[in-house]
């Protein structure tokens, strides 16, 4: 490859990495593992069952400083009451910059239909929370003096506080979510680049379980939206996923497409330019036994022009407690 486009390709590489660095929780599609609480405040104890969600993501095997995620979060109802409560601590490491964040959430379920066995739920949430980035720059200079007033050779912190706030509508085996995202402006390590001081994300998401009667298989398509105000991107996911339901507990399986519609140009050997979209795709396998669940999810990115070959690996472990008896009629198993 010519040193141009190394050039060129490291350039686009950086920008997208200081952004990626500072943009909050990312949001990857380990929300298709029983974890829609984890994008969405207004799924906080949506489900019979008060739930603990751990996920470990790694990015890129073999490469240094590779992208790494640590989220642990748990959410459920205040006793009877239609009230519930969250809370989210993750840990994002992403070469030189890292970030920890911590989030406690309240949301509050309304029951419009007579009776339980009918669902017929609208669901708020907000949630609140602290963001310390960090920029590790001790390594930058490698004991030249100073050259750039920018970088001063040391590391960097600021912490930012931050909202995000949703619903979430259950009508029998559909749904839908919409979420605003880091709500208030963000100063971060990178103040004045307009990318890393709005963060503010729209969620939008929305999904059908299809279930044959008397069947132990159900299907459940879905689709999720986002759009960053502060860089103007727009992204799907496209999703499909189905359940077996066993003695033991459950098997399923997900398979998720990701595309953005903006695309990045990049310089061919030819001298031509060139662009692509990301595109991802992402199988999922899972299992419910009893009370635990257990999930790993493998991300490809399919374009052309890749930082490495390597994929994403995550793994989620989860728990159920404090269980109620399933109250809806209904195929929904992020509720039922």
């Amino acid at each position: 490859m010519k040193l141009k486009n190394i050039l060129c390709y490291v350039c686009v590489y950086l920008i997208g990495y200081v952004g990626l660095a500072q943009e909050g929780l990312p949001i990857y599609t380990d929300y298709l593992t029983d974890n829609y609480y984890l994008i969405h405040p207004s799924m906080a104890g949506a489900a019979n069952c008060s739930k603990i969600r751990l996920t470990a993501r790694q990015q890129w095997f073999g490469q240094d400083d590779a992208p790494k995620l640590l989220t642990l979060s748990a959410n459920g109802r205040i006793g009877d009451s239609p009230s519930a409560i969250g809370g989210i601590v993750y840990t994002d490491k992403n070469g030189y910059h890292s970030q920890t964040g911590a989030y406690a959430t309240y949301a509050h379920h309304l029951m419009f239909s007579r009776s339980e066995v009918d669902l017929n739920m609208l669901s708020f949430g907000l949630s609140a929370g602290f963001i310390q980035y960090q920029l590790d720059e001790t390594s930058f200079l490698n004991g030249a003096p100073v050259a750039d007033p920018i970088i001063s050779g040391v590391v960097q912190s600021e912490t930012n506080f931050n909202i995000d706030l949703g619903f979430s509508y259950h009508f029998l085996d559909f749904y839908a979510h919409a979420t605003i995202k880091n709500l208030l402006n963000n100063s971060g390590v990178n103040n004045d680049i307009e990318i890393t001081s709005n963060l503010r994300r729209y969620l939008i998401s929305t999904g059908y379980v299809f279930n044959k009667y008397g069947s132990t298989w159900s299907f459940e398509p879905s689709v999720l939206f986002q759009y960053k105000e502060g860089t103007q991107e727009a992204i799907f996911d496209f999703n499909a996923k189905a359940y077996k339901q066993m003695d033991f507990g459950r098997l399923w399986g997900a398979l998720s497409y990701r595309q953005s519609l903006d695309g990045a140009e990049y310089l061919t050997n030819s001298g031509t330019i060139n662009s692509q979209k990301l595109q991802q795709i992402s199988p999922i396998i899972g299992v419910n036994y009893n009370n635990f669940m257990f999930a790993y999810n493998y991300t490809h990115q399919t374009n052309s022009v890749v930082f490495t070959n390597g994929g994403f690996h995550q793994l989620t472990l989860g728990y159920n407690f404090s269980c109620r008896k399933e109250r809806y009629d209904c195929e929904c198993p992020a509720v039922n």
